[in-house]
């Protein structure tokens, strides 16, 4: 099962592999369950993988900052 597949949610590669896959689905309707489209599918699943690490890698960047900042707020409340 895939995350959400919105197109706005999602980097211009993986739109053209999540399209693929879904004109797969609908071009082989038995042939979904036995795999027929199992490559394209892994594709989409590696993608999505590699947006969600990059996502997840910008926001503990902008955790530490945000972390960083309240720190030396804090140390120059104190000091004062």
């Amino acid at each position: 099962m895939h995350t959400d597949l919105s197109a706005h949610l999602h980097s211009v590669e993986c739109n053209k592999l999540i399209e693929e896959l879904k004109a797969c689905h609908d071009n082989h309707g038995f042939g979904k369950f036995i795999g027929i489209c199992n490559s394209i599918d892994d594709q989409v699943i590696k993608c999505l993988k590699a947006e969600r690490v990059a996502r997840s890698a910008a926001n503990r960047a902008k955790a530490r900052e945000r972390q960083s900042r309240y720190k030396e707020k804090l140390l120059r409340e104190e000091a004062n």
